[in-house]
């Protein structure tokens, strides 16, 4: 019998070539309906940018609306697949996609809406029936037994893991496991090196609980992109400062310090009912050529934050996608986009 930890198994950074990108549309029955119209106009802007790089994978119980408002897609370039979903955000509910022995795996987490604050009894069945429709090919490993949302953990292709303890080491996801046991379960099933945790940085009005898309990322050549903020009197000053000290400790694989690339937090946006919400430039979707960045009507902030990216991706179009809508119901774009391997794509 093969022993299961002789295959090696690797998880793609996603700045790794990738053939489409996973979208749900934003329906009446979503937390989008009171809106539906200006979240709906967000989405066809990201599905412009994407489809200009590689094709879209749609999903949604109802379509005819999102054919509608994408008809001048060119069919090659857009799959639909009627498909329950509760809400929208397919980064966390999506496929990961590993490579063992060389070969694409689809892992299917469960996704239990944040830690069990919101609905997810249709999300969290999106993978599996993408499968079923033949829309995703490949292999195939039920991990549903452990929760996991996409925008917790980042990797660099090379055994390295970023996330943050306050998310996976949450008591409403893997309760019955402790952090060694929780550490072993990722280095084993992604083929890990090692994890990189962070204890430090929140942003007000996040639901997710510190996903690390939310305030950092792996980049390229040993890099990692990070929120911060110099505005003393913003209560994220403090938390991200400490986010920012933590992130200078850390050591890539080389054994040197990584090259540190920080995007402006962008001034406070507010709710209707004059809450804080979770706006954030770290929010990017690497695909391609290009890395789609949200920004939010702040020239200011916006045109620093395209600046310092490209930094981290010289080789990279930066490319502004308005995300006011999107950041309404507390995520953004990276929150909304999963990226698929070519070699998962039927």
């Amino acid at each position: 019998m093969t022993n299961r930890y002789t295959h090696v198994r690797r998880l793609p950074a996603e700045w790794e070539p990738h053939g489409a990108v996973l979208m749900a549309w934003p329906h009446a029955d979503t937390d989008w309906a009171y809106m539906l119209d200006e979240v709906i106009d967000c989405y066809v802007r990201i599905a412009d940018a994407i489809v200009r790089e590689a094709r879209l994978v749609m999903v949604g119980p109802d379509l005819e609306d999102a054919r509608r408002r994408l008809a001048h897609i060119p069919e090659d370039r857009i799959l639909f697949a009627d498909v329950r979903t509760n809400d929208t955000w397919a980064r966390d509910f999506g496929p990961v996609t590993l490579f063992v022995d060389g070969k694409p795996v689809i892992a299917d987490f469960q996704f239990n809406g944040w830690g069990l604050k919101f609905a997810s009894c249709f999300d969290n069945l999106v993978t599996s029936a993408l499968i079923e429709q033949g829309i995703l090919t490949g292999g195939y490993e039920n991990r549903r037994g452990f929760v996991l949302e996409g925008g917790s953990i980042e990797s660099d292709g090379e055994g390295t893991m970023l996330t943050t303890a306050e998310c996976l080491l949450s008591p409403n996801r893997n309760a019955g496991m402790d952090a060694g046991q929780i550490e072993s379960y990722l280095k084993e099933t992604f083929g890990l090196n090692r994890i990189l945790w962070l204890h430090n940085g929140a942003l007000a009005g996040d639901d997710t609980d510190s996903h690390t898309d939310t305030l950092a990322r792996l980049a390229p050549d040993h890099t990692i992109v990070y929120t911060a903020t110099d505005r003393r009197d913003d209560p994220h000053y403090e938390p991200l400062q400490a986010m920012k000290q933590e992130i200078s400790r850390f050591t890539a694989s080389d054994g040197k310090p990584y090259r540190m690339v920080e995007l402006p937090l962008p001034e406070a946006v507010y709710d209707e009912d004059g809450l804080r919400l979770p706006a954030t430039y770290v929010n990017y979707l690497i695909i391609g050529n290009s890395v789609l960045m949200p920004v939010y009507a702040q020239p200011q902030y916006d045109e620093a934050a395209i600046a310092s990216l490209q930094t981290a991706f010289p080789n990279h179009n930066i490319v502004p996608v308005d995300c006011r809508a999107l950041i309404r119901q507390h995520g953004s774009l990276h929150c909304v986009t999963m990226q698929l391997p070519n070699e998962i794509l039927a």
